[in-house]
């Protein structure tokens, strides 16, 4: 059993912050994510993109985000218990136990939730059934395995136009294939993927990947208003078609639970007392979902943590500035 005075349910940047936070206020920390490396979403779907909300830098790519994250909370050594799913939570002579999967168990003082969205899921490209990791793939965690490839992207969200602008000056070709004339992504970024001349084919499916056991050479779609089917080269596809996510086994763990969000108060502290939530999954009249708000969800959270643990302790840490 894992003995600490905070555990910390999902290690993206808010949970990251949070470590480091807890360490400041001289508490012992343990960190489970069901995903095998920090960052969460960060580090599964978008380590390459640029930042641009983060207070203190103009801009930083997602990976050195949570790079130097990491580095941060490290100075105060938590347990990092990745690969990991939280799945109960019991309360045995005032103590949390949390029973993760693998047959792991931690004991904590208390609980702060900073899982994001949940547990996600990509949704499927149902042509692309059986081509994951030959030539598929959903996310794109190094541009570099791309170089000089014909890519077609799937989508029209956000991420499609994103890895488009980011791909364009690697790849022999990008091509961003949608199934609607309409776009969800932000109409400057479409703009922008416009301008650089990157083809973008609307009222289009891809029906079929075409290829041999290893690798991937061509896609076939089904274009609106085409007699014949379109054939592109292709030696790699982004489906970039969004996700689904749940909160998984922390639904049953007697929050006040609200499409994926967990109700909080001023102090960040759920419906159970000792049981705090932050960033994303966190939720309160007039939030913003932002990894900028997550940072002083986290910093709230851990200080009201710090004097519900320890009474005599002072809700205001004093300033990190004044620290030996």
């Amino acid at each position: 059993m894992t003995e600490v005075d905070l555990l910390i349910v999902g290690a993206g940047p808010t949970g990251l912050y949070a470590a480091y936070y807890a360490g400041f206020r001289d508490l012992t920390t343990a960190i489970v994510d069901s995903l095998p490396e920090p960052g969460g979403q960060v580090t599964a779907m978008y380590p390459e993109k640029m930042i641009f909300d983060v207070a203190g830098f103009p801009a930083v790519k997602g990976r050195d985000l949570v790079s130097a994250l990491v580095e941060q909370a490290d100075q105060w050594k938590p347990t990092y218990l990745l690969g990991r799913r939280a799945q109960t939570l019991s309360q045995v002579d005032g103590r949390f136990i949390v029973d993760l999967d693998g047959g792991v168990t931690v004991s904590a003082g208390a609980v702060l939730i900073s899982a994001g969205i949940g547990e996600f899921t990509p949704r499927p490209l149902t042509a692309g059934d059986g081509w994951l990791g030959r030539g598929m793939v959903h996310f794109v965690p190094a541009l570099d395995v791309h170089r000089d490839q014909d890519v077609v992207i799937v989508g029209g969200g956000d991420s499609a136009f994103d890895w488009a602008l980011a791909l364009h000056p690697i790849a022999t070709s990008v091509t961003i294939v949608h199934r609607r004339a309409k776009f969800r992504a932000m109409p400057a970024t479409v703009r922008q993927v416009t301008n650089l001349g990157v083809r973008i084919i609307t009222d289009a499916e891809v029906t079929e990947m075409i290829g041999d056991d290893e690798s991937l050479r061509q896609v076939t779609l089904s274009v609106k208003g085409e007699d014949a089917p379109v054939v592109l080269p292709a030696q790699a596809v982004v489906a970039a078609l969004g996700f689904t996510a749940d909160l998984g086994p922390i639904e049953a763990w007697g929050l006040e639970i609200d499409h994926r969000s967990i109700s909080v108060d001023s102090t960040m502290q759920t419906a159970r007392p000792l049981v705090y939530a932050a960033g994303d999954v966190a939720a309160y009249p007039g939030k913003v979902k932002l990894i900028a708000t997550g940072f002083g969800e986290a910093a709230t959270a851990v200080n009201n943590i710090a004097v519900a643990l320890n009474p005599e302790a002072h809700l205001f840490p004093g300033h990190s500035s004044a620290a030996e």
